[in-house]
């Protein structure tokens, strides 16, 4: 790993030693959400996201995927439940208590999301120019760090537009863990994509993961991409978690509504005789 270790108080160490022996890096619990006194459309999700893992969160169109990467990221604040970090729970905090929590996400948007007026090095640059107080030199050399990581460097002076969709893809990436998070978040990776490519950004995540030792959140309707690199895999349904398991697993699900969806999804599952 290439992550620059900052210096802490013995608490913090001590804290973040026991936090890191956790293989539960975030516990969702009784999480709700509505608008404006509408319906319910997280109505108690509760489940686990494994550290240093990837994991998969999928589900049909309104199920509740957007609203709760919402209040993962604590963009929202929903009506009640919790959400414990490393065993901190985000939902109370305000906003100057949610910085230190924040700088542990990285977020990978659905089509890499970089600016098309900045050249692929300030894009990655442009967190560290926003939230350090790095000098122009150590931003340098953290920005070509993370480039060389992804094998983009050669394009470090380029325009977004003039490079593939794949180093575009790459640089997102880059830009993501330039701040050295402690967890990705995808947001539909994979839309958009032909099979060939998707495969072969679930190949980039999956190195990613094990690369750099990171927490892998994945948002996505692909289920290539959860039986291709996924480790645990957890469906939201109307609103609630159907099921919690690893990829082989769900294969042998005896749930009706995920047996139904995976089946809509063309996977084969076994006979539930």
């Amino acid at each position: 790993m290439f992550w620059r270790k900052k210096e802490t108080t013995p608490e913090e160490q001590a804290a973040a030693a026991a936090a890191a022996d956790d293989p539960i890096h975030i516990r969702v619990r009784d999480l709700v959400k509505s608008y404006d006194g509408g319906p319910q459309i997280l109505k108690g999700v509760t489940f686990d996201i494994h550290r240093s893992r990837i994991n998969i969160i999928i589900g049909g169109s309104g199920a509740g995927k957007s609203v709760f990467t919402r209040q993962l990221l604590r963009l929202e604040q929903p009506d009640s439940g919790s959400i414990l970090v490393d065993g901190v729970d985000i939902i109370p905090l305000d906003e100057w208590a949610l910085v230190p929590i924040r700088k542990k996400f990285g977020m990978v948007f659905q089509f890499g999301a970089l600016f098309d007026s900045m050249t692929v090095f300030d894009n990655v640059a442009f967190p560290l120019r926003e939230h350090t107080k790095m000098s122009a030199k150590e931003v340098k050399e953290r920005v070509m760090q993370r480039l060389e990581d992804f094998r983009v460097a050669d394009a470090a002076h380029k325009l977004p537009g003039q490079i593939s969709g794949g180093m575009q893809k790459r640089s997102a990436l880059a830009r993501a863990l330039v701040l050295e998070p402690q967890i990705l978040v995808y947001d539909e990776p994979t839309s958009g994509l032909d099979p060939v490519s998707s495969r072969r950004v679930d190949e980039l995540m999956a190195e990613t993961s094990e690369r750099f030792g990171v927490t892998s959140v994945i948002i996505t309707h692909d289920m290539a991409t959860v039986f291709e690199i996924g480790q645990h895999v957890n469906m939201l349904y109307q609103g609630r978690i159907e099921t919690s398991t690893t990829p082989e697993e769900i294969l042998r699900t005896d749930n009706a509504v995920v047996r139904d969806f995976l089946k809509a999804s063309g996977v084969s599952v076994a006979d539930g005789s």
